[in-house]
């Protein structure tokens, strides 16, 4: 409310109001659990939207491939932030390709998801997730700044996934687009 008021008030008044209330939220965050307790908002204009979040899905017969976070040490889907002036589509493509070497194709979407209401850990920003099966094309597996190692696993024997960036539940649904692609986009 804070940052739309500052973005489109004309008033003077208002912009101190809204100036104070982001100031007030800040407060609030950094008393409710000390997990934010160095928090300022960050300097955003217009109206405050979800952040976006694309995950690549890759199969392989009944493996997924998952790369090894390094900042977490556990496992997820390729993927992360949407960049601006990038499709859906580039934006799975050029993740996938960033944090594995291999080059896919992004074919469906499986899954948009809002994270809060998806059982994933509480975050600062509303996000969004977007789940694409993905073909591979080609490539070889090539460890980075982010992920520490690459790796097919058994969709029936997942390692620790990092909680924070796809779930257990998000990989299952998208085998079951990748054995039935008939099937209609979720979301919650």
């Amino acid at each position: 409310m804070a940052q739309a008021g500052l973005t489109y008030t004309k008033d003077p008044f208002d912009k101190e109001r809204f100036t104070r209330l982001r100031a007030m939220a800040s407060e609030l965050l950094q008393l409710s659990n000390g997990k934010f307790s160095d928090f300022e908002w960050p300097q955003e204009v217009g109206y405050f939207t979800p952040k976006v979040d694309v995950r690549g899905v890759i199969f392989r017969d009944e493996e997924v491939l998952l790369v090894k976070e390094r900042s977490s040490q556990k496992w997820t889907l390729p993927g992360g932030w949407a960049d601006v002036n990038k499709t859906l589509r580039e934006n799975s493509e050029k993740e996938c390709l960033e944090e594995t070497g291999y080059h896919v194709q992004a074919r469906s979407i499986v899954s948009v998801v809002d994270m809060e209401r998806s059982g994933y850990p509480q975050q600062l920003h509303s996000i969004y997730k977007i789940f694409l099966l993905c073909d591979l094309i080609g490539g070889k597996p090539k460890v980075n700044i982010e992920v520490s190692e690459i790796a097919f696993h058994s969709i029936h024997d997942l390692p620790e996934l990092d909680p924070n960036r796809a779930s257990k539940e998000d990989i299952l649904r998208a085998y079951e687009h990748f054995l039935n692609p008939q099937l209609p986009t979720y979301f919650n």
